[in-house]
């Protein structure tokens, strides 16, 4: 199997790393894992593509490369530069160091990444990792996704998982905030959202006395709805969520067309 892996915390992200002994893992001993991600970090930047300006690529190492240029960036630079053409068999983002659910998954460059794979037509699998009281300061804080990662993505490599749309699946995989040892188990979930989380601007007056805004997060132990992958995060669980590029609400159509004249 051959395996492409980005990120949007950048190439020297310890994610990264993680993810680079999932993919090993999960390619085999005859496959092979290739790496192209940002040369820094892109988080928040969603599914942005450098469509004005070119993108910089190096080779840092054997198959791996650094982009100066979005996780979106990296996917398509992989696919028409990097393996010239031929398509990976799958491609993996992350792991994120902070989770990617709820609200946050539209803000997510770990995300746009998967999803950039997906419109390409390639298998993604977008990987992060929830931080919290119970594994933030251990020695290794991914230490739920580095004993479950692999076998999280095994499992979603089941033929009857993917289809063939045209906006087709892509996974969103949250591993709980919790030691490895204490992770429950896998849950299929929706997409949250926490009533109380919002991001928001912060003023800050520099030493030059010129006004900057910062972009800070809301609460992220907020609960979410039974269901969905936040509650299943705080709960101890894996949340596998399917997803698409097709963003139209379906059930909104018939409605629509009522009302308009």
């Amino acid at each position: 199997m051959r395996i492409l892996i980005t990120n949007d915390d950048g190439i020297n992200a310890p994610g990264l790393q993680v993810l680079n002994e999932i993919a090993h893992e999960v390619a085999g001993p005859d496959g092979e894992v290739w790496t192209v991600a940002p040369a820094f970090e892109q988080s928040g930047v969603g599914h942005c593509i450098s469509y004005t300006h070119p993108t910089m690529i190096a080779q840092l190492g054997k198959r791996r490369f650094a982009a100066e240029g979005s996780p979106a960036d990296c996917v398509i630079a992989g696919l028409y530069d990097v393996l010239d053409g031929t398509p990976p068999d799958l491609v993996l983002s992350g792991v994120n160091r902070g989770n990617n659910a709820a609200e946050n998954t539209l803000y997510s460059g770990t995300i746009g990444a998967a999803m950039e794979a997906a419109l390409q037509g390639v298998k993604s699998i977008a990987l992060s990792q929830f931080y919290g009281p119970d594994n933030k300061d251990l020695e290794d804080p991914f230490e739920a996704a580095t004993m479950h990662g692999a076998a999280t993505v095994k499992a979603l490599l089941n033929d009857s998982l993917w289809d063939d749309e045209n906006y087709k699946l892509f996974y969103n995989v949250n591993f709980p905030p919790v030691r490895g040892a204490d992770v429950k188990g896998m849950a299929a979930t929706t997409q949250g959202f926490r009533l109380n989380t919002r991001f928001r601007a912060e003023a800050q007056t520099s030493p030059t006395g010129r006004k900057f805004l910062w972009v800070r997060g809301g609460p992220q132990h907020e609960p979410t709805a039974p269901g969905t992958d936040a509650a299943a995060n705080l709960d101890g669980y894996i949340s596998i969520t399917p997803m698409r590029a097709d963003l139209t609400d379906y059930e909104m159509v018939a409605t629509l067309e009522d009302l308009l004249p």
